[in-house]
């Protein structure tokens, strides 16, 4: 069995490549793809089989593909843009005849209307057309998404944002990372379209406690309206179409998208989810 991990230069894709080694996949049998591979150069030096991989080159997703079984598309990082690569990918993998296609998507990609998940809700539905045998990862928010307003907390003592009394049940990258691997390497997932998220429901104000605790500091939750949030966006150097973008992602916070747990991604990995403090503290590190 062989493992293709696309996206492996990024952070996700790397935690995949190490918990695939971790669960005692060969080396030689995992194949991580990326666009800059000078990225991969620490997991070729792992034994890691290595290949330039675009998303919006289809014969560098072809040539990555061969010989292989099983694939893990990890969502491209540039919204508004990354469909028409997703697509590449699975058409190559219609193509390769590939036993298992895995995808990582967003929480409720499909019943949920925010700009975030439109890509992902357009993925999930090429994919049911494809015919490939697949599996949805629908993942939750990554602990590691809040690092910025952390680092900015420890000088200014706050964190700032538009989510109102929104909840997220964030969790670490290795995490998600881990969940990835299982369903990667064991049977009896394909068909199953798994919300995943971290263990616990938290607040910002539980968030800016779990700041506070990693700083040594207090650090308080500022409630800005969508407006004020806005314009805060724009005042720190964003244009106005990118400042609207990152605003409606605390708008989806506040209605709800990435509140709910209900314990499959701890069940998958078999062990709680990182705690929200425990992963600032790693990713600060």
């Amino acid at each position: 069995m062989t493992i293709l991990v696309t996206g492996a230069g990024g952070h996700l894709g790397h935690l995949v490549v190490d918990a695939l080694l971790a669960r005692g996949v060969a080396a030689s049998d995992i194949v991580a793809g990326a666009r800059t591979i000078a990225k991969l150069d620490d997991l070729h030096g792992r034994g890691v089989r290595t290949a330039h991989l675009d998303y919006d080159d289809p014969a560098t997703i072809a040539a990555a593909l061969e010989g292989v079984d099983r694939v893990l598309l990890i969502s491209a990082s540039e919204p508004g843009t990354r469909y028409a690569g997703h697509k590449n990918v699975i058409d190559a993998a219609v193509q390769a005849g590939v036993a298992q296609f895995v995808y990582t998507s967003v929480s409720k990609a499909t019943s949920f209307d925010w700009p975030l998940g439109a890509e992902h809700k357009q993925t999930e539905e090429a994919l049911a057309a494809s015919g490939l045998p697949t599996v949805i990862l629908r993942n939750d928010w990554y602990t590691e998404n809040y690092v910025g307003d952390v680092q900015r907390a420890a000088e200014s003592g706050v964190i700032a944002a538009s989510v109102g009394d929104g909840r997220v049940a964030a969790a670490s990258r290795r995490d998600y990372a881990e969940a990835a691997a299982v369903v990667l390497t064991e049977d009896g997932h394909i068909g199953q379209v798994y919300e995943l998220a971290g263990d616990a429901s938290l607040t910002y104000d539980d968030l800016a406690a779990a700041a506070a605790e990693v700083l040594g500091r207090d650090v308080a939750y500022v409630r800005l309206t969508h407006d004020e949030y806005v314009a805060g966006l724009q005042s720190a150097g964003l244009d106005a179409g990118t400042a609207e973008f990152v605003a409606s992602m605390d708008d989806g916070i506040r209605a709800g998208v990435l509140a709910d747990t209900d314990g499959t991604l701890s069940r998958l990995i078999g062990r709680p989810t990182t705690p929200v403090a425990e992963g600032l503290r790693a990713a600060l590190a």
